[in-house]
């Protein structure tokens, strides 16, 4: 026994000696984080933590250049009539996108689906927010993507090795290649088109190096003309949907003072679940028009209760859905709040407790497509929309 585990720990000391973790550029500086910008775009992101007056700049800007194109349409408009702002903000939740996939189609059926001034997006959210920015035309490939996605589609599991010697335990190049398939130039075009006419596509993910969450502005991305931009826009992508150990985190260049930086990009979902705009940025500062906000949330709010096995990793993966469980509550009742606020009408979408298939895995087709369906009849029988979140509706009836 003695020479076996002798044995075993020489093993491991030659393993540990033969790997080496994956190489990476030295992290911004601390107090440098919120002046590097990638490829030199002053208004490519925000740190949704820090100073709201760059996201104010931009939202005037955005008005401005909403003003401009209604008076290129022979209108005459003034801050004070302007038309009816709407805003939607997707989720994170993994395969539960279909959820919102599904919504948004079946509410494009309905011929009542409005243009969106602003869609922000994280993580399953991420992937959603560029084919909901862009409308209808775009129904068609989201319904495909939540429909046929397979984990073979998503990554490549790695060795157990990975959790000791690589940067997550699996390789997310096949949702890269998804990525960079459906997020084209021709989609790219487009959302630079949109933004020139005031319109705001906001991802979220998580600088990991500086512990705060990112606010990617992929319009300005887009109408940049900048090379590498779109190159750019799909790393964004992947980063928002890099959930930390289990996916390979992002690492974006930046360049400052002459020095090149990384930056290591994760789930955005690690943060904050679902962003409206931040708190700290009220919008009724920037101007006094008609708001209405649509919240969709790819999770269920009421709790998931199973009975968990006395094993470490059962309860250690069950404590960690428990906290994204609470995280993702907490989001929600925020945004709630912050709308009520500020005047914005709210409305909230998320998974019932109606819908009862249980899936056996990840990515699981006929799930995903289950669910699809379910979101799409919601939306079809006008059933998606509460004006409140739940946790609020139990109270009041139990008061």
């Amino acid at each position: 026994m003695h020479r076996f585990v002798t044995f075993l720990l020489l093993a491991v000391v030659l393993a540990a000696t033969a790997c080496s973790y994956p190489d990476r550029l030295p992290s911004v500086p601390r107090a440098d984080t919120a002046r590097a910008q990638p490829l030199g775009i002053p208004n490519a992101r925000f740190f949704a933590d820090g100073d709201v007056t760059p996201m104010i700049q931009e939202g005037m800007r955005s008005l401005d250049r909403e003003m401009a194109a209604l008076r290129a349409e022979g209108k005459n408009p003034a801050r004070t009539n302007l038309p009816t702002a709407y805003y939607l903000a997707v989720s994170g939740g993994g395969d539960n996108g279909a959820f919102g996939a599904g919504l948004l189609n079946g509410w494009s059926e309905t011929g009542t689906r409005p243009e969106f001034r602003m869609v922000t997006g994280v993580s399953t959210g991420a992937l959603i927010a560029p084919f909901a920015f862009l409308g209808p035309q775009y129904d068609a490939a989201l319904r495909e993507v939540y429909t046929t996605m397979t984990p073979e589609r998503v990554f490549r599991a790695r060795g157990l090795t990975a959790a000791l010697f690589n940067d997550a335990m699996a390789d997310t190049t096949p949702l890269a290649d998804v990525i960079a398939k459906y997020a084209d130039e021709k989609m790219f075009a487009a959302i630079a088109r949109e933004y020139k006419e005031g319109r705001l596509l906001l991802i979220g993910t998580t600088d990991l190096d500086a512990q705060r969450p990112v606010i990617w502005n992929i319009g300005a991305l887009a109408a940049s003309g900048k090379p590498g931009a779109l190159q750019l826009f799909h790393q964004i992508l992947r980063a928002s949907a890099a959930i930390p150990g289990l996916f390979q985190p992002v690492m974006i260049d930046v360049e400052l003072d002459g020095k090149k930086y990384q930056e290591m990009h994760v789930d955005g979902g690690t943060i904050a679940q679902l962003f409206l705009y931040p708190p700290a940025l009220e919008a009724n500062r920037l101007l006094k028009r008609k708001r209405v906000a649509y919240i969709i949330r790819n999770a269920r709010l009421d709790p998931d209760y199973a009975m968990a096995e006395r094993r470490t990793v059962t309860i250690a993966g069950r404590a960690i859905n428990t906290m994204l469980a609470a995280s993702g509550h907490n989001d929600v009742l925020r945004t709630y709040f912050v709308s009520q606020r500020d005047g914005v009408d709210y409305n909230l979408a998320y998974i019932g407790a109606d819908f009862t298939l249980e899936k056996k895995g990840e990515f699981e087709q006929p799930y995903m497509q289950a669910l699809y369906q379910y979101g799409y009849d919601q939306a079809k029988d006008d059933r998606e929309w509460h004006k409140l979140p739940p946790s609020f509706v139990q109270q009041g009836a139990t008061n």
